[in-house]
């Protein structure tokens, strides 16, 4: 049974207003990640120390 090209179409319309809204707290949300990313990266540098240059030949 193949549904109707109508009922692919079904869904929340949303207004401009609630488009800008998601928008925003998408990027709020990637910022955040992005910045979790790099604290962890940061931190993970950090407790490693200078001697993990160190490495023998």
């Amino acid at each position: 049974m193949m549904m109707a090209e109508t009922d692919t179409q079904i869904g929340i319309k949303l207004n401009p207003a609630q488009e800008k809204s998601r928008r925003n707290r998408n990027i709020a949300i990637g910022l955040i990640l992005a910045a979790l990313i790099v604290l962890f990266y940061a931190v993970t540098i950090v407790k490693l120390g200078p001697s993990v240059l160190n490495r023998p030949l």
